[in-house]
This record gives structure tokens, C-alpha cells and sequence, in this order.
């Protein structure tokens, strides 16, 4: 059965009467021309090839593609072919460090740009499961709950940065708590953890919390990135490089072997951030480990469309309008 999936356009046809009014007022506008004018001759002469007949075919013609091209507009269609999609995968919480020591340019272009690369390959290769998102700092902060609204977590990546949180640090240890927290606490797997951090500071909380959360059934998986060298710091507030409390220039240093402990007693895996495409590959395998888990059922249903059959109809009937003369043809 015919319905329409844009039936509020089909007002657009409240758009004929008004051209049918106007082509009336034209025709009226010229009887009162000519009654003006009074000279029959005149009158003859100046309306001798009109015919009252064709104006009317081109208004009809007109119209009536009007009301085809609306009706294209408003797309008639069918149902076809429907169906169930049954998706299974498991949770991914990325939990990404965003504290201003990820503003150090030892990895270009930034730590942070580089951690957000991962991410993006991330959300594209784990699209078939659930993901949320933490960024931290001082603070941590949820910014997407679980979800297989990809182009959501991509949005949230881009505004990721030091001013998302304004408590500077690096707390991993709340930041995996309040990731713990946004599984369901009745599953014992399908879980994991991915965190994207420099290290820099040593939380003694983390690997307690690690435990925990591996009792709980979670995979956590660091991802280190910076170098054990270190670099400065770049501070966009003050336009130079970041200094501690005695003026000394502050030198950031990836903290390897915390996030390397972590990961260890996560049952998951560490990488050191260099080409975030092997990255994906190596955090895909790891989490390809865990059970997989019904996400969710959804269904489909592919429809028919005929528009494209009024709008050919509607260029036949606008070429015939525009070749259609509004004079009378002279006999040879």
C-alpha cells in the first residue's frame, strides 16, 4: 500500500489554487486592458494571434506538474523487504587522559592529538560493540555512557582537551573507578577497559582498583604514550611552556612501567603509542579474547520508492509547457 515518508510536504499543494487564482487575475487584468483601449480595430489587431485556448493548456500543464513534483517531494512509497539484525559484541570504556602534561610535543604532534588518532580508529573498529567514553585529569569525567552511536563518540573526541577538565592531575585511579562503574555490575565479562595516558603521575589507588575491577569480570588495557626522555610543556593559557611552583621548566616523562603493572593485572595488554593503526590492531586481538555478548536486537525495513516516476513526468509536462506557444500557429 502507496504512503508517503514526507507527508508534511504535501502541503506545498496549497501552492495550485493560488496559481489558478493568479492565471484568472491575468486573463481579467487583460479584459479590462482592452475595454480601456475601446477601439475595436485596435483591440482585433493587438489580440489577433492570442489564443485564450493554448494559455490555458500551459496553465493546466503547469499546475499539474506542480502537483507531481510535490507529490515526488513528499516520496510515495511501499514496504519491501523487512528483517531482524542480531548484533553481538562486548563494552569498551576508552578512558583517555586529557591533563595538560598531554600537551607535550615529544610525540607529534602532541600527545593528546596523538592519543585522539587512537581513539578515532578505535570508535571505527569497535563499531559493532558498545563504547563510552572518560576523559581525565584531576578529575575524571563521563562523557559518553555506553553506547553503538559512533558518530556521538566522534563528536565528543573532537572537543576533547585540557579545558574539558579543569582540574589538573592524573587520577587514574577515580578514572577506572568511573569506568568500573558504567558496566553492568550483574556481568561478570564482556567487559573491558582501554587507558590512554602519558602516566606521568603515580597513583598508589590504581592497582587496587585494577583488582578490583578484575574481580568484577573487567579487561584492562593501558596504552602508553610520550617518551621516558620526557619534553616540556606547552601552556595555551600563559603562551609558554609550564613551570612548577620555584619557576624551574617542567619536564613531562611517560611513566612506562605504572601503566605497564596495570595492564599486567588487568589480565589485558600494553602498547606503547607509536603507529596508532598496529595500536588498533594489537587492542582488537586482545579484546577479539573476550566473550561476546547479545547487544542488542534491532529491525529493518527497505522501502520501494516511486518519486523518481513522478519527477520524469514532471519534466515531460514542463518541456511541453515551455514549448507550447501562448499565439495561435499562422496558416501557411
Amino acid at each position: 500500500m502507496f504512503h508517503f515518508e514526507n507527508i508534511f510536504l504535501l502541503a506545498g499543494l496549497a501552492a495550485v489554487p493560488v496559481i489558478i487564482l493568479l492565471y484568472l487575475a491575468i486573463l481579467r487584468w487583460k479584459k479590462k486592458t482592452a475595454i480601456k483601449i475601446g477601439d475595436p480595430a485596435i483591440i482585433s489587431g493587438l489580440t489577433r494571434n492570442f489564443s485564450a485556448q493554448r494559455y490555458f493548456i500551459k496553465m493546466v500543464l503547469a499546475c499539474t506538474a506542480l502537483v507531481l513534483l510535490v507529490v515526488a517531494a513528499a516520496n510515495p512509497r511501499t514496504k519491501g523487504e523487512s528483517g531482524n539484525v542480531n548484533r553481538k559484541g562486548v563494552d569498551v570504556m576508552i578512558v583517555m587522559d586529557v591533563s595538560k602534561s598531554m600537551l607535550a610535543q615529544d610525540v607529534k604532534p602532541n600527545r593528546l592529538e596523538k592519543a585522539k588518532q587512537l581513539v578515532s580508529l578505535l570508535i571505527e573498529d569497535l563499531a559493532d560493540n558498545r563504547i563510552g567514553l572518560i576523559w581525565f585529569a584531576g578529575r575524571a569525567y563521563l562523557q559518553m555512557p555506553l553506547t553503538t552511536d559512533v558518530s556521538a563518540a566522534k563528536m565528543y573526541l573532537q572537543n576533547a582537551g585540557p579545558e574539558a577538565v579543569p582540574t589538573q592531575g592524573t587520577v587514574i585511579g577515580e578514572a577506572l573507578r568511573m569506568a568500573g562503574s558504567s558496566f553492568n555490575s550483574k556481568e561478570k565479562k564482556h567487559k573491558a577497559i582501554i587507558l590512554i595516558s602519558d602516566g606521568e603521575d603515580h597513583d598508589p589507588e590504581a592497582l587496587n582498583i585494577t583488582r578490583q575491577l578484575v574481580e568484577s569480570g573487567v579487561m584492562i588495557n593501558t596504552v602508553g604514550i610520550g617518551s621516558p626522555e620526557g619534553a616540556t610543556i606547552f601552556d595555551p593559557l600563559t603562551n609558554d611552556t609550564k613551570r612548577d611552583a620555584n619557576g624551574n621548566t617542567v619536564i613531562s616523562k611517560l611513566n612506562e612501567a605504572q601503566l605497564r603493572e596495570l595492564a599486567q593485572q588487568g589480565n589485558g595488554v600494553y602498547v606503547y603509542l607509536q603507529d596508532a593503526g598496529s595500536a588498533v590492531k594489537t587492542l582488537a586481538e586482545q579484546l577479539g579474547s573476550i566473550e561476546q555478548k547479545q547487544l542488542q536486537d534491532s529491525s529493518f525495513i527497505q522501502y520501494n520508492t516511486y518519486f523518481y516516476y513522478f519527477l520524469a513526468v514532471v519534466l515531460l509536462l514542463l518541456l511541453v509547457e515551455l514549448f507550447t506557444p501562448e499565439r495561435k500557429i499562422s496558416a501557411a
